[in-house]
């Protein structure tokens, strides 16, 4: 495969998942410091949550936070006895080595959500087909909005 061939690849599947990518980047960013989970009393925004729900499991439903039981060994369970995911217990979430990590993988994400839209500009601009590239970015959009709302 030649050099502009997979350039010319490379833009338009990036347009495609390019909405995608930066949802996927900001909501991943929102779950590196776990602000879509209820601690103490800090009750995250029920957008957060949803948003959260649509990252993790691919449905747009606010978790059922009453069907939540906290057992003491820090695991949570839900009320029917479900294991919920797993979080090591907070003194261990204290450590600065996790809190650096945490730290490094949000730049990273920072970075990701600056440079995707200069991807999707540089792609919806430096193309010869531009119906195509912008069917492709909004079809990329929709798609997913359509399948969740479905």
């Amino acid at each position: 495969m030649t050099l502009g061939r997979t350039r010319y690849w490379h833009s338009y599947i990036g347009l495609f998942i390019g909405p995608s990518v930066r949802f996927f980047v900001l909501t991943g960013a929102m779950q590196i410091f776990d602000l879509q989970r209820p601690r103490g009393n800090y009750r995250p925004p029920s957008l957060i949550e949803k948003l959260s729900s649509v990252h993790r499991d691919q449905v747009f439903t606010q978790p059922h936070r009453d069907r939540l039981i906290r057992q003491g060994s820090g695991q949570a369970t839900l009320g029917d006895g479900i294991p919920s995911t797993q979080h090591p217990p907070d003194d261990e979430k204290s450590r600065l080595p996790t809190l650096l990590l945490k730290c490094f993988f949000f730049l990273v994400a920072l970075g990701l959500a600056i440079t995707t839209p200069l991807g999707i500009w540089m792609g919806l601009t430096q193309t010869r087909r531009k119906p195509l590239a912008w069917i492709l970015f909004g079809a990329g959009a929709v798609i997913p909005i359509a399948l969740l709302i479905a």
